[in-house]
């Protein structure tokens, strides 16, 4: 059996410790070996057309320092790419920051806004979409999931397909119809011992 190539895309600064621990987590949700996962940091390095057709997979994950909301110099470095995820239609992933960026690069709006912030394990719901998914009907109703959070996405794009809430977001997870992408603002590779390690870093 052909083993899956992933392309991990981070977006942290060069001495973050989370470099290694986001790429370890995903190699066990995965259940792949880590030398599966290629990482590339999308702030700090150029990633071309080739880098996407050679991998079966795109993950995008979380971030410690770049926030969506508040934006940069390479913020529209980033919604191109999400865009050129999107428009090819890639086998795609985004979590967390990932999730917001997609959102935004789509249309939907992304806030900063602590009085929703999101920090441990969070109790979220499926919606009648969710339930119906391919994927996310394999989750019960009611699920628990990490979070760490304070950009919120309050509006999806138009053509998403929402999935999941949550007490305090609405917006907990989605899809693009007739898309391989799905994004969810939680850590579906996280556990509570990962969540608590970034914590304490």
């Amino acid at each position: 059996m052909k083993s899956i190539k992933y392309l991990l895309i981070q977006a942290r600064k060069a001495n973050d410790p989370m470099i290694i621990h986001e790429k370890l987590c995903f190699a066990r949700a995965l259940k792949c070996e880590i030398n599966n996962i290629q990482t590339k940091d999308i702030i700090r390095e150029n990633i071309n057309e080739k880098d996407i057709i050679n991998t079966d997979a795109v993950i995008i994950g979380g971030s410690g320092d770049f926030s969506i909301a508040k934006g940069g110099s390479w913020l529209n470095k980033v919604l191109n790419f999400m865009n050129f995820l999107y428009n090819n239609s890639k086998v795609t992933f985004a979590s967390c920051w990932g999730f917001q960026a997609m959102a935004k690069a789509r249309g939907g709006h992304v806030i900063n806004n602590i009085n929703q912030a999101e920090l441990g394990t969070t109790e979220l719901w499926l919606n009648q979409n969710g339930k119906k998914d391919n994927i996310f009907k394999k989750l019960p109703d009611k699920f628990l999931a990490q979070m760490g959070h304070e950009d919120i996405v309050t509006k999806l794009p138009e053509n998403a397909i929402l999935l999941a809430s949550s007490k305090k977001v609405k917006n907990e997870a989605f899809t693009f119809k007739n898309k391989p992408i799905y994004c969810t603002q939680f850590h579906p590779e996280l556990n509570k011992y990962d969540l608590k390690k970034r914590m304490k870093t």
